[in-house]
């Protein structure tokens, strides 16, 4: 247990990017209600994850984390969700097979409403109105009535992720993960791609794979690894009234947890000494994540992890590198040479989404494929460098068919951006694009992997 830590010793700290509700009798009613709803998730599960990013620690795993950047109520559909997960346990498949590794899946779903802003407010037209800072927060239609913080859009997003979890669960575990299934949207992948000769080499040696098992008398019905899989949830700590409202002494172990998602992270905004976030994410026992930007230097991040893992507990911290794809070479290097030094045991992931965003020419906000790729080849490089394992990726994706990232070898140009431009805060990979990006991983793991293999 923390030391002298109590779910709202966070608010004797300085706290940012929080709305500022004018009604706090109302807020008061909305976080009491909340703290009776049932939890979200189980400290058990929790736990389940803790172990298995322990592994990937020890480079024994890989860590794939991905889903929305910002959840919507406007975009709650049950086929939305399914896209997504799709995807991820196809990319997770492609890993898995080109690796030798086991992957843990993490979505950004069933939480990941709230958003950090550069500015408390924004003006179109001459108009000064609050910034939009996600669904659970305000709408983000530019209206002075829109944009007013509202509690009650907390118990709508609590709401939407119970719904989203149990949905999520059900795939998991109801035959839908089946590896055949995964094999087979696959091949229907291949079709559409570029690529398609590449990507269906390796489709057929997985079937040929699962063919053999089949023989052997290994199945579905006889191996529940093969029809089902551990899949957990995370969101940035943003909104810290909610995640207190969710916090939950553990029956088993009296320690805290957050039952809002099974993962929580940091972001680059709120990581600074004497935050409210970090004070609050000290004392839980939930695995946690720490964005990792430019700004961040060596004795800083040093002591975050001492604050948040004094006791040095593997798979419990996540350092998300997110640099640039012309900043990581140079940046990250002084990161893992003091983590190293100081024996702390991390996992490594990269989030190359963030520091690769660009305005087109035509005014929308994209982040292009190649700049994207070459951060993560630069991630790796780095990390074979040092002689740390590159054990994560961290990607804000979706499972539909939209045009908001350029590039990729189904070629969505600036002048297409527009046909499919949906989303409410920063552009993301769509299905094929994902799939693309866990392919060219793969290839890059594999090569990190066989280095590691051959120095040991």
């Amino acid at each position: 247990m923390a030391a002298k830590w109590t779910p709202d010793s966070w608010r004797g700290h300085k706290g940012i990017q929080m709305p500022a509700y004018r009604d706090a009798q109302a807020l008061a009613a909305v976080e009491a209600q909340l703290g009776q709803f049932p939890p979200l998730v189980f400290a058990g599960e929790a736990r389940n994850l803790k172990a298995e990013l322990a592994k990937v620690a020890s480079g024994d795993a890989f860590l794939l984390q991905g889903g929305d950047c910002a959840e919507s109520f406007a975009e709650f559909h049950p086929d939305n969700i399914r896209d997504t997960f799709r995807v991820l346990l196809q990319m997770a498949v492609v890993l898995t097979f080109a690796s030798k590794l086991p992957v843990v899946k993490v979505g950004r779903m069933a939480g990941q409403f709230a958003k950090p802003r550069s500015a408390d407010t924004e003006v179109i037209g001459g108009v000064e109105l609050p910034s939009y800072r996600g669904d659970n927060v305000n709408d983000i239609a530019f209206t002075k009535e829109g944009r007013e913080p509202d509690p009650q859009r907390m118990v709508q997003a609590y709401n939407q992720s119970a719904a989203t979890l149990n949905l999520v669960r059900a795939f998991s575990t109801g035959g839908y993960a089946s590896l055949d299934r995964v094999h087979g949207w696959m091949l229907d992948f291949m079709g559409r791609s570029p690529w398609a000769a590449k990507f269906e080499q390796m489709a057929d040696q997985i079937g040929q794979a699962l063919d053999f098992m089949r023989a052997c008398g290994l199945s579905a019905e006889t191996v529940p690894q093969l029809g089902g899989t551990s899949f957990y949830t995370s969101h940035e700590s943003l909104l810290l009234p909610f995640e207190q409202a969710l916090t939950r002494r553990d029956s088993l172990t009296g320690d805290w947890y957050d039952t809002s998602a099974h993962m929580l992270w940091i972001g680059d905004r709120t990581r600074f000494d004497g935050s409210a976030h970090v004070e609050y994410l000290r004392g839980i026992g939930n695995p946690i994540g720490l964005k990792c930007g430019p700004s961040l230097e060596p004795d800083a991040l040093l002591r975050l992890l001492d604050t948040l893992n004094p006791a040095r507990e593997a798979g419990r911290i996540t350092l998300i590198t997110r640099y640039g794809h012309d900043k990581i070479e140079a940046g990250l290097p002084k990161l893992v040479r003091a983590v190293m030094r100081e024996g702390h045991p991390v996992v490594w992931s990269c989030d190359p989404m963030h520091g690769n965003v660009v305005k087109a020419a035509n005014g929308y906000k994209t982040r292009p494929f190649d700049r994207i790729l070459a951060e993560v080849r630069g991630f790796f490089a780095v990390h074979r460098a040092e002689g740390s394992f590159g054990g994560g990726i961290h990607a804000e994706m979706t499972g539909q068919n939209v045009t908001e990232c350029t590039g990729g070898a189904i070629a969505i140009t600036d002048e297409g951006l527009a046909d499919r431009y949906h989303t409410h805060c920063d552009p993301r990979l769509n299905a094929a694009q994902s799939l693309e990006l866990a392919f060219l991983l793969a290839e890059m793991l594999n090569e990190e992997l066989k280095e590691r293999r051959a120095a040991a």
